[in-house]
């Protein structure tokens, strides 16, 4: 396999894890038809919905019109109105995405901008909103995330499709937007909010913009996209990988070091298109022409390309979207000032290595160990070995998977906490159940931990998760659900009789890390759980 700065997305693949004429009744006023379903009017028409309970449930509702034929790689456009009342009772479609070894999902419909709406019942003074952006960037969608938990706590959620993958992200000379496609789509769902919030019971003026790992990625993005501004008033970001770098090896033995996790330049996000389009017999010497063969190409020729999915799994800067390299931007305090929400799990790699190795009957050993350590660290090989050696490990896997986790995610999540923290209000946690319930779909034994992404289904409804719970577990979604509803009516999730959580602050002393546990909530030292100071006397670009 090609192992070239072009290739960086394939070799990451191999482990990758909601009868009237519109207008005829004011925007935001609602009704119920005989049966009592909700029926609410958006600027595009009206909809009806569905009660659940307390709640009013919308899905697939259209927030941008079709990007197909010449709208394939262009920016996301108005919806066209419609006549009657538009269901809106069951999922839209997915936007085309193939089945993986975590998701065994697909979709080839194109037509796919479409958002969910979770409300509370109707009340008098309009409730915060939390916009949820989900992770992966090559598969999922809106409709999978559940937040009948954050409705009962008074918040209006929403919940996005957007392109994904080389829909998402395909860049070419002289293409406006290259590599920014998905990014926009998510602007578009934001701007959507902002004009349709009311209809719901929300308070445009009260957004929080939340998302998990590739989605919180994202939402970095936005804090320093001029396009984003005044769209959100709070962020969520959950494993988060904004300020992450990554050594070799650290996704793969094939897979190079990269400066940054998610971003690339532009020339990077042609060459990687290039190379992925190449066999679709649309490369000419003019890009027009390409792009012209390239539209004309069916969904499902164009998913048929291996890795063309994964491969897509970054942002292009240098652009309109995002003028500047978005941790460049932080340090600088060119960002968006709302209040933060931001954390990573305890095991956070533990994820990748079982889904690679362990997990699948691939034994990562001891040799592996001392492979993997020369490959993304050189000349400090032995160094880092001195400082996690096997003996202190149940496993080579489990051995690695720290060294990774402390070395790029506490790391790079510990330099965006502290960026941020200069100039915003920020409350950092980290999540610790090691007993978290695994929701993929993985065939061998592997301790996972307090695994990538395991804190979501602690917010997000997820059944097949939630059944696997404890008392003790169910009580830690209550309160991690309760802080998620009380930073998006205030800004700090804080009041009401929840656990006492100050702010991040650097300055300080030690900065507050809430751990999420079990029965145990309360500070860690998160910068010598993950020995941090070790990683910083090593010199890793992620702590300069």
């Amino acid at each position: 396999m090609n192992t070239g700065r072009g290739a960086w997305g394939i070799a990451l693949a191999t482990v990758a894890v909601l009868a009237a004429i519109p207008g005829a009744r004011p925007p935001g006023a609602s009704a119920a038809t005989p049966r009592g379903d909700p029926i609410v009017t958006v600027e595009s028409g009206q909809l009806r919905g569905a009660r659940s309970g307390g709640h009013r449930l919308f899905h697939g509702i259209p927030y941008a019109g079709a990007p197909t034929g010449e709208h394939r790689w262009a920016p996301p456009r108005p919806v066209r109105p419609w006549r009657g009342v538009k269901d809106a009772t069951t999922p839209g479609p997915l936007c085309p995405q193939v089945p993986s070894g975590y998701a065994d999902i697909s979709s080839l419909e194109e037509d796919c901008l479409v958002l969910n709406v979770t409300a509370p019942a109707a009340a008098r003074t309009p409730r915060p909103v939390l916009v949820w952006m989900h992770g992966d960037g090559s598969v999922g969608g809106g409709e999978f995330f559940g937040a009948r938990g954050l409705a009962d706590r008074g918040v209006v959620v929403v919940t996005i499709n957007y392109r994904l993958g080389i829909f998402g992200g395909y860049a070419q000379p002289g293409l406006p937007g290259s590599g920014t496609f998905g990014l926009q789509d998510q602007q578009a769902a934001l701007r959507w909010v902002q004009r349709n919030a009311r209809a719901f019971g929300g308070d445009p003026r009260k957004v929080t913009v939340a998302g998990s790992s590739f989605g919180a990625a994202a939402i970095t993005g936005h804090l320093t996209s001029p396009g984003a501004r005044g769209l959100f008033q709070r962020a969520v970001l959950a494993s988060g990988e904004g300020m992450m770098d990554m050594p070799a090896g650290a996704m793969g033995p094939e897979v190079p070091a990269y400066p940054w996790f998610v971003w690339r330049t532009a020339r990077e996000m042609r060459e990687i298109s290039a190379e992925l389009v190449s066999s679709l017999g649309c490369t000419t010497t003019s890009p027009a022409q390409t792009l012209r063969c390239l539209r004309g190409l069916p969904v499902k020729t164009i998913l048929q390309v291996p890795y063309i999915m994964n491969a897509f799994q970054a942002f292009g800067y240098g652009n309109e979207v995002l003028p500047q390299l978005p941790p460049t931007a932080l340090r600088a305090g060119r960002f968006h000032r709302v209040p933060v929400l931001s954390g990573a799990t305890l095991d956070e790699h533990r994820t990748f290595v079982g889904m690679r190795y362990d997990a699948v009957g691939k034994p990562f050993t001891g040799e592996d160990y001392e492979r993997a350590l020369m490959t993304a660290f050189g000349g400090d090989a032995t160094t880092v070995a001195r400082a996690y050696p096997l003996r202190d490990f149940p496993s080579p896997a489990l051995a690695w998977a720290t060294v990774v986790t402390d070395r790029m995610w506490a790391l790079g999540t510990h330099t965006q906490h502290t960026v941020l923290s200069r100039r915003t209000p920020l409350h950092a946690y980290e999540f610790a159940d090691r007993d978290a319930p695994m929701y993929l779909p993985l065939p061998g034994a592997f301790d996972f931990g307090a695994f990538h992404a395991g804190d979501t289904p602690y917010v997000f409804d997820d059944e097949e998760a939630r059944k696997h719970f404890t008392p003790a577990q169910q009580r830690l979604s209550d309160t991690m659900t309760d802080f998620w509803a009380a930073f998006a009516r205030s800004g700090t999730p804080t009041g009401g009789g929840l656990p006492h959580w100050p702010r991040y602050r650097p300055d300080r002393g030690v900065p507050h890390t809430q751990s999420l546990v079990p029965d145990a909530i309360g500070p860690v030292d998160y910068a010598r759980g993950h020995r941090l100071d070790f990683w910083r006397r090593l010199g890793a670009p992620s702590s300069r």
